[in-house]
């Protein structure tokens, strides 16, 4: 009897991931990089839709996969209302809120949409998303922030944290819903989480606008000279949104998104660029600070996790400013396609509960 196929979709900001499980077992997994160069002709994330769906059907045609053997689609969640931790099926109302982008415009608005997508194409398929990057588990003072026009959100990198957070409980065999930690996800985007007993009680939203900057995003910037540049009559709506979000932090500064292409600039000489990493580091560590506040100085460990994580001397930096706060255990990369998989699994035996979006 044929075995089933999952296929796993992760669009990141700067990245399309994807794999195909064999049950629990992995058979290929592949990124794609996307520089600025290649996302420039698309004047919305959304637009990029047939772009990277099409990525990946040619790869998958490349690798000859039985695409009836494929029983499920799972797509990293993205940008729609906040709901609870779990997976959830793609149904009519959750593709018209990622499509609209009712907490805003990121690229994992895509998974569940290419997930419905090439789902429906198949005799066998179901599109599911698993923990979107708006998890909310806030504890109410975290939602205050300092106007009440403007609520705290929680936007993070909610499926890789929880991912590596279980991983590192594992590794010490403890619980997770029993240990303090704080992770710091450093992608595309950088979101710093305190965990608290299981529950992610405080967290940058590193969309569009708090804690540190990234290779792509500016983070928090100074109000007062925010609101200058947005009255300037200089610059559209748009185009602040895209200074936030796309085109800020690293890019802005470098005119690179690609951090190893920046630390090699850095290695290399370029003084600007070795300001513009040591700066990315420091901010890093200070919001890791900021959360072990949270956890009034009760941390079991620190992670720091994705892609920046790879860089060596960005991981030293930061753990010579916050190893006095605790351990500091490094993921490289990120577990999240195995973790879209592995509950894409549990959902087809029953052995969790599929949600549905409302």
């Amino acid at each position: 009897m044929s075995q089933r196929l999952i296929l796993a979709i992760n669009p990141g900001s700067t990245s399309t991931k994807f794999s195909v499980f064999e049950e629990d077992m992995l058979l290929f997994e592949k990124t794609l990089r996307h520089s600025a160069d290649d996302l420039k002709e698309f004047d919305k994330i959304a637009d990029q839709f047939n772009f990277r769906k099409q990525l990946i059907m040619d790869e998958l045609s490349v690798r000859k996969v039985d695409l009836a053997r494929i029983v499920a689609v799972v797509g990293r969640g993205g940008l729609i209302k906040p709901i609870e931790s779990g997976i959830y099926l793609v149904n009519t109302r959750m593709k018209e809120d990622l499509k609209e982008g009712v907490s805003g415009s990121h690229a994992s608005n895509l998974g569940g949409l290419i997930a419905d997508d090439i789902a429906s194409q198949l005799p066998n398929a179901t599109a599911y998303i698993v923990d979107p990057v708006v998890v909310d588990e806030l504890q109410p003072v975290a939602r205050l922030s300092g106007h009440p026009l403007i609520e705290r959100r929680s936007i993070f990198h909610a499926l890789n944290q929880k991912a590596v957070a279980r991983l590192y409980a594992s590794s010490v065999s403890k619980n997770y819903e029993d240990m303090n930690l704080i992770i710091a996800h450093m992608g595309g985007g950088v979101s710093v989480g305190a965990h608290r007993k299981g529950r992610v009680v405080d967290v940058n939203n590193a969309l569009n606008g708090d804690g540190p900057f990234s290779p792509e995003r500016s983070g928090g910037l100074p109000s007062g000279q925010l609101t200058d540049l947005c009255f300037s009559g200089k610059y559209t709506y748009s185009e602040i949104m895209s200074m936030l979000s796309g085109k800020g932090g690293m890019v802005a500064y470098l005119g690179t998104n690609d951090f190893i292409e920046i630390c090699k600039m850095a290695d290399d000489g370029d003084e600007k660029a070795q300001l513009v990493r040591e700066a990315a580091s420091y901010r890093i560590a200070k919001e890791i600070g900021a959360m072990a506040v949270v956890l009034e100085g009760r941390v079991d460990a620190i992670i720091l996790t994705g892609g920046l994580a790879f860089q060596e001397d960005n991981v030293r930096s930061i753990k010579s400013m916050v190893g006095f706060i605790s351990d500091v255990v490094v993921y490289p990369g990120e577990d999240e396609l195995k973790a879209l998989a592995f509950n894409g699994l549990l959902a087809l035996d029953g052995k969790i509960t599929v949600r549905v979006y409302e």
